[in-house]
C-alpha cells in the first residue's frame, strides 16, 4: 500500500490522499470518490487501487474534509465544500485521462465534478473517459434526506440546526442543516445533464439506503449515447461482496481500455 500524502485544500484544510499504481506509458487510470462517511481504505477504494497496481495504471484516491485522515470536522461538510476539494484533487493529481467512480455520495459527487470540468474546464472534460456511479446517490440532501424525514426530525435540525441520524453502520451520525441548505444549490436531477463519455450505473437491487427507483431517476437524468443501469440481484449499499468487487473491477477496467482502443 502506498503511503498517504497530504494536500492543501483551497480553504486551506488538509487533504489526505493516496495515489496507487504507476501511470505506465499514458495508460487511462481512475480517481475513487468515496461516499457519506466513508474513507479510502474501504474495500471497494482498495479493490480500485489494486486494479490500478496490477494493471500499472494511475490511481487516485483521498479522503474529503472531516473523512478519515483528513482536517476538518465532519460537521462543518457541505456538498460545495466537497465537491471544490474533488475538483481541486482531481486537476492536481489527477492528470492524463482518468474513469471517475464515485460510491453512493460520491457518485453525486462525480457528476457535480464532471458537470463543472464541462462549464470550467472543457480540455479536462475531455479527460475523463468514464464515470461508474455505484448506488449514485444524486440529489441525496432532497430525495434521500430532507423530503424522506418526518416532521419531527425536520423541526429538530430547525431548531437546533443538527439531528443524530441511526445508522445500521454503527454509532449515530450528524446531518446538520447546513449540508440539507448547502445541497439545495446542487440539485439536478431536475434537468438532463450531457454525459460526453460512457456511464455505468452499478445498483443493488436490495439497497436500503439508495433505492433502485433512485438509480432509475439518475439514469433518466442523464443524457448520452452510452449509459447503461446494472441491477444486481441481492445486493446491498455498500456492494462490497467479492463478486461485487469483481464486478466494480471488471465495469472500469473495460471503460479504461475501450477509451485506449483495446478490443474488450
Amino acid at each position: 500500500m502506498t503511503d498517504i500524502k497530504f494536500e492543501n485544500a483551497p480553504d486551506g484544510t488538509s487533504i489526505a490522499f493516496r495515489e496507487d499504481g504507476k501511470d505506465d506509458l499514458g495508460r487511462c487510470g481512475f480517481v475513487w470518490l468515496g461516499g457519506y462517511r466513508s474513507d479510502m481504505e474501504g474495500s471497494k477504494a482498495e479493490a480500485l487501487a489494486a486494479l490500478a497496481r496490477e494493471t500499472r495504471r494511475p490511481s487516485l484516491r483521498f479522503d474529503y474534509s472531516g473523512h478519515g485522515a483528513s482536517g476538518g470536522l465532519f460537521v462543518d461538510g457541505t456538498i460545495s465544500k466537497w465537491l471544490e476539494q474533488s475538483v481541486h484533487m482531481l486537476l492536481t493529481h489527477g492528470k492524463g485521462p482518468r474513469i471517475l467512480v464515485g460510491s453512493s455520495m460520491g457518485g453525486w459527487l462525480t457528476l457535480l465534478l464532471y458537470r463543472h470540468l464541462q462549464r470550467a474546464s472543457p480540455q479536462a472534460a475531455q479527460r475523463i473517459k468514464g464515470l461508474v456511479l455505484l448506488a449514485p446517490a444524486a440529489d441525496m440532501t432532497s430525495d434521500l434526506m430532507w423530503n424522506e424525514f418526518p416532521d419531527m426530525v425536520r423541526e429538530e435540525l430547525r431548531e437546533k440546526g443538527v439531528w443524530m441520524r441511526p445508522s445500521a453502520y454503527g454509532e449515530p451520525y450528524a446531518i446538520t442543516m447546513r449540508l440539507i441548505e448547502d445541497g439545495r444549490h446542487h440539485l439536478m436531477l431536475g434537468t438532463e445533464l450531457d454525459v460526453q463519455c460512457p456511464v455505468r450505473i452499478l445498483q443493488g437491487d436490495e439497497d436500503p439506503d439508495v433505492p433502485p427507483a433512485h438509480a432509475v431517476k439518475v439514469f433518466g437524468a442523464l443524457r448520452g449515447a452510452d449509459v447503461t443501469l446494472t441491477l444486481v440481484k441481492g445486493g446491498d449499499h455498500r456492494l462490497s461482496t467479492p463478486g461485487n468487487l469483481a464486478l466494480l473491477r471488471e465495469t472500469v477496467l473495460r471503460l479504461a481500455e475501450r477509451s485506449e482502443g483495446v478490443s474488450v
